[in-house]
């Protein structure tokens, strides 16, 4: 027989007098609950459990106790709480002294044992204390048997006297268990695979308004649904048992109950056969907690990175070990847990070896059921964690956060009384806003004058404004979570100042009560009838935000949820129902788009501020005093208060607290809602932070990393320097100038002429030589130069490092043995590579031209071989051109002297191949053996033909669905057809109306501005996960990123923009602009200086909700700096962003 739960049942029992005797109470309470030790061998026991001190209280008349006696101990209640211990005596004398341990009994693994119960009375005089206290954690068989219809020993109790009501309580526990035999076996018989689990609730505690149960217990309340109970939830190395067993257990459930009710299915158990971990290669997201709390960041997370988001449902899946060569560090290996992959599909797996976490989350607090071992574990970790014990503290400090927000009025709060009985150093810093009045109080006792002046002097300030209730409320770390909040009018000092003193005298130090205005409901006036106005009832509305940390440690709100009731019953997290703030604010006639809209700006405007406050904040912290070198916090959820202000009684946001993950609980909720109807949102609450999590776990993972780099390049490459110091690489450079400024930003500066690319094999194998010699141990090799792939390719070989082949290098270097080869890709899989490829010939000699003016269709377009930033590139209409063009390339630029790094150390070979009309996309693709793992398309604007330099862009894309996956998919081809299988490359192309078509592919990442603008809008740094590729670590990129906004840009050349570069848009001006977030600015040269072969100066974007946004601001930008002009027509340029 299995059971997953208990199933009790409570009865009511008088006792046999008519009228109770003095000093004992007439009815009785008892609970039935079964040993799981009776599940196994059919012999059922009845247990007991001690009470806590709270249990027993003076009976107001006779002079008797009453409370309730349960015989068992164990780390439900904890043993510091009991005071005494007492079991039952034999009928007609008084209960006896438990001189000695009852009969210990064994639970198995994974169920708690149900248990019997009752209140009990005897005389004052026959309380004992207990001599022999009980082994905490064990259970204990009282004597006798339930189904004897007259128990012979210590049975039930009872009044010492009546024997009878004793008989009469032997049968009621007699019919419960079999009652309760029955049930269990009738589900058994019916279902013998699946358990249906059951929760309880104590009666002592009914009532307690904690919907989640002590810390100890796991929560109560019926999870609905059925599944498979037998899967293996034992952590070999740390079996666990009792309470942390039950624990386990009831989140497993839980996880199966969400799965369920969210039309997923239930968890496939996988541990037979252990998988195989990579530590320190892959990146691994953990989360401890509740899986209802944290669920649509699971499902997000498996979205995003399939099987790299872990859910421990107990803290002995997890073990911490210290961190080599980082001393007070520790890191966190899973050995069990919950994988979560896309279509909501997660599987129970063992892991061997472990996984190593690159990212940790946790559910912290003294209610968050095993809040102290999640805490113990989050402190002091090596790497990142989303928040820690002491961070959490401090910012579900109602008192302290409230102050933060309100200096500088970066948010609005409702005014504030706060008495602090001996405050901390925090709050004793703090410099205490306008609507903020505290008192700081060093004893408890004999402060009512104080108190009733203070109250009294608050309530008639002029900052309550309109406020008709104030709130009375604890604040303070251990009271998070508590409903001890009482509402008051305001006319009524009195009652505040009584509400005030009862919570007085259950402070701890550092702790407060808290007066605050209460925010008036709102009143929105609509029209039934036409031409009348029906008042409509006061509601207060409730919104709650959920902001995430993002690239720059900027705040991002991803999602906000609302709530309506009553004003007089204030709205509480996991009471009231969640909707969007559309529905809510038509419950109030206000369905006008752009004031919904306005308002939803003012909410996000004050979530993102509050959060941009706790960064500041948490900056100014040590990492002692944040629980960790990596401890910061990455989400936030923002509760406020959404009540009329000023003369038109507009609705403004007021931020009542912030929280952990109430809100982001509450906006999955809504989300899942939406989901069931086909419905989706553009940001899920937790897209944000998932893609945060990875960020993070992808520095973690190279933090430390030796890499060689071949090649400094030019100014545009400076943000590689500043990059790899930020994310803790170790750079070796090879490099021809001795005197390249990046030779002091790197570990080894190594000078070695790689110029001569004619010579790349012998180079590399002198390179790698030389690297051996000075006893470098390397993690990868790479470039962002293109001069500098082949060689690169070559020396990766040498070293043994990971690396594209050379061939393939060679190959995608080599612009028209490129097409060619695509060309001759045909198959077997369809579509095949051939069909992006676009005819071309090479061009050598003078002879060659001729030869390909009559192979290649003309127009076509003539460039260098081996050529970069469009340099050469010209629109040729008949053959004369052709010869004419080539003619002029072989003069102006011989060699690498004429125009340095466009690849003129290979030659100054050119090809022609034919023009492709349509309009034009850089396609920068991620890869990993193969694998695509990320794909970033942008569009850009028509160039000034003849010639092709690159004039706007634009990103996203604004290409349709379907155009953007056929791009995206044309580059992957192409990559693959050329052996491409691992590194970051820009890949060029024409999108026709037949479909996409090549350009070029460049093996590198992209070039000018693309790097940034991908980091800015998706969060992901093509920089770093290309040193992971070469590193042979998969980077961690989101499966599906979102664009934060849309950004337009505009490049600026000299010989069109000297005058407006040296004057109103100067290198100071621009800087200026780009630091106050008006622009992206982006430069590419150091030096002003005009050629006929030009490359762009710098490229400057404009951000904006939507292209068209953005692209008016650029306009009217561009018209102020003087960049728009009659020969460079800014307005025409971007015209394809419409």
């Amino acid at each position: 027989m299995s059971f997953s739960n208990f199933f009790s049942i409570s009865v009511r029992v008088p006792v046999s007098r008519s009228k109770p005797r003095r000093g004992f109470v007439s009815k009785a309470v008892v609970t039935v609950r079964l040993c799981p030790c009776a599940a196994l061998s059919q012999s059922p026991h009845l247990l007991f459990r001690c009470p806590s001190s709270r249990s027993v209280r003076k009976r107001s008349r006779g002079g008797g106790e009453e409370g309730s006696a349960q015989g068992c101990l164990c780390p439900l209640l904890g043993p510091s709480r009991l005071s005494h211990v007492l079991a039952p005596g034999s009928f007609g004398s008084a209960p006896a002294l438990l001189s000695r341990p009852a009969r210990l009994l064994s639970s198995p693994a994974g169920l708690s044992p149900p248990r019997l119960s009752w209140h009990w009375a005897c005389p004052k005089s026959e309380l004992y204390k207990a001599r022999a206290p009980l082994i905490p954690g064990h259970w204990y068989q009282a004597q006798g048997s339930p189904g004897q219809s007259r128990p012979t020993s210590r049975a039930a109790p009872c009044s010492p006297r009546s024997s009878r009501g004793c008989t009469y309580l032997a049968e009621i526990l007699s019919l419960s268990l079999s009652l309760f035999f029955c049930k269990m076996l009738s589900l058994d018989q019916l279902r013998p695979e699946l358990a249906h689990p059951v929760a309880f609730k104590d009666p002592e505690e009914e009532g307690n308004g904690e919907q989640h149960g002590s810390p100890e217990l796991p929560p109560r309340g019926p999870l609905l649904g059925s599944w498979h109970q037998d899967v293996n939830l034992t952590c070999k190395s740390a079996p666990e048992e009792g309470v942390a067993r039950a624990w386990t257990i009831f989140h497993y459930n839980l996880l199966q109950s969400c799965l369920q009710q969210a039309g997923l299915p239930e968890t496939v158990d996988r541990t037979l056969q252990p998988h195989p971990g990579c530590p320190g290669v892959e990146v691994t997201m953990c989360v401890l907690g509740s899986p209802s709390s944290f669920f649509s960041v699971l499902l997000e997370g498996g979205a995003q990175s399939p099987g790299n988001l872990l859910l421990c449902l107990s803290p002995s899946w997890l073990t911490k070990v210290p961190m080599a060569g980082r001393p007070g560090e520790f890191a966190l290996l899973v050995l069990k847990a919950v994988t979560f992959h896309p279509g909501g599909l997660t599987f129970l797996e063992e892991f061997a070896p472990p996984r190593r976490v690159t990212y940790f989350l946790g559910e912290l607090g003294p209610r968050a059921g095993r809040g102290r071992e999640v805490a113990e574990l989050s402190r002091d970790l090596g790497c990142p964690t989303g928040s820690s014990a002491e961070l959490a503290r401090l910012l579900e400090d109602r008192l302290l956060t409230r102050q933060l927000l309100a200096q500088g009025d970066k948010v609005a709060v409702p005014a504030t009384l706060a008495l602090t009985y001996k405050p901390s150093q925090q709050l004793r810093g703090q410099v205490w806003a306008q609507s903020l009045r505290w008192v700081e109080l060093s004893d408890k006792e004999g402060q009512e004058g104080l108190v009733e002046e203070e109250v009294e002097t608050f309530l008639r300030l002029g900052a309550l404004e309109e406020a008709q209730q104030v709130a009375v409320k604890p604040g303070g770390w251990r009271w998070r979570g508590s409903q001890a909040m009482s509402l008051h009018p305001r006319a009524e000092p009195g009652a505040v100042i009584q509400a005030v003193l009862a919570l007085l005298e259950k402070l701890e130090e550092e702790e407060s009560v808290l007066v605050e205005a209460v925010c008036p409901p709102a009143q929105i006036q609509h029209s039934d009838v036409p031409g009348s106005l029906t008042p409509q009832p006061e509601l207060a509305i409730r919104a709650c935000a959920v902001v995430c940390r993002t690239q720059g440690d900027r705040p991002m709100m991803s999602q906000m949820v609302c709530s309506v009731g009553r004003p007089e019953q204030p709205l509480r997290h996991q009471v009231a129902l969640t909707q969007s703030l559309d529905t809510a604010l038509a419950a109030f006639g206000l369905r006008e788009p752009a004031a919904v809209e306005a308002l939803r700006r003012r909410v996000q405007q004050a979530a993102e501020a509050a959060l941009g406050a706790v960064i500041e904040f948490e900056a100014s912290l040590t990492p002692e005093q944040r629980g960790g070198r990596q401890a910061q916090t990455d989400i936030l959820g923002v509760d406020l208060a959404l009540t009329p202000v000023g003369p038109g009684g507009s609705l403004s946001p007021v931020l009542l607290e912030l929280n952990s993950c109430l809100c982001l609980e509450a906006c999955g909720l809504l989300e899942g809602q939406w989901a069931r109807r086909g419905r989706c949102s553009q940001w899920a609450a937790a897209g944000p932070l998932v893609e945060t999590m990875l960020r993070r776990s992808a520095r973690h993972l190279m933090e430390g990393k030796h890499l060689l780099v071949v090649g400094a390049g030019g100014y545009s490459k400076k943000f590689v320097w500043e990059a790899a110091r930020d994310y803790g690489l170790k750079l070796h450079l090879v490099e021809s100038d001795p005197n390249h400024f990046a030779s002091q930003l790197v570990q080894t500066f190594i000078h070695f002429d790689v110029t001569e690319h004619r010579r790349d094999e012998e180079n590399a194998r002198h390179l790698a030589e030389l690297i051996r010699a000075r006893g470098l141990q390397l993690d990868g090799c790479l470039s962002y130069w293109d001069d500098c792939l082949v060689l690169t390719s070559l020396l990766c070989k040498e070293l043994g490092l990971r690396g594209c082949p050379p061939a393939a290098m060679g190959l995608a270097k080599r612009k028209s043995q490129t097409q060619s080869h695509l060309l001759r890709c045909r198959g077997p899989r369809w579509p095949a590579p051939s069909l992006y490829a676009v005819p071309c010939c090479p061009l050598e000699v003078p002879d060659d031209v001729e030869r390909a003016a009559r192979v290649v269709p003309l127009p076509g377009v003539m460039k260098l071989e081996f050529g970069a930033g469009a340099v050469g590139v010209r629109l040729v209409e008949d053959a004369s051109q052709c010869r004419a063009h080539f003619a002029k390339i072989s003069q102006d630029l011989q060699g690498e002297a004429d125009h340095p790094g466009i690849g003129l150390g290979w030659g100054n070979a050119m090809m022609l191949m034919e023009f492709v009309a349509g309009t034009e996309h850089d396609v920068d693709v991620v890869m990993f053996s193969g694998r695509l793992l990320g794909a970033f398309v942008s569009d850009n604007g028509p160039t000034r033909l003849p010639g092709f330099t690159e004039t706007a862009a634009c990103m996203p894309t604004g290409l349709a669905p379907e155009r953007e996956a056929q791009l995206i998919q044309a580059a992957y081809q192409c990559c693959l057809g050329c052996g491409l299988l691992d590194g970051v490359f820009n890949v060029e192309m024409k999108l026709t109306v037949a479909g996409p078509r090549l350009i070029e592919i460049n093996p590198r990442m992209g070039g000018f501005y693309l790097r940034d603008w991908i980091q800015e809008l998706y969060g992901v740094d093509l920089l770093l996960a290309a040193a992971m590729v070469a590193c042979g670590i998969p980077p961690a990129l989101p499966a599906q990123p979102r664009a934060r906004t849309h950004l337009v840009g505009v490049m600026c050349v000299v010989s069109q923009h000297l005058q407006a570069l040296s004057s109103t848009a100067s290198r100071e001006a621009l800087q200026a602009l780009h630091e106050r977030g008006l622009i992206r600015l982006n430069l590419l040269e150091e030096e002003l200086v005009p050629g006929e072969y030009e490359e762009p100066h710098c490229s400057i974007a404009c951000a904006g909700s939507s292209p068209t946004e953005a692209r008016q601001r650029l306009l009217g930008l561009c018209q102020g700096l003087g960049i728009d002009s009659p020969n460079y027509p800014v307005a025409h340029f971007l015209s394809h962003f419409k």
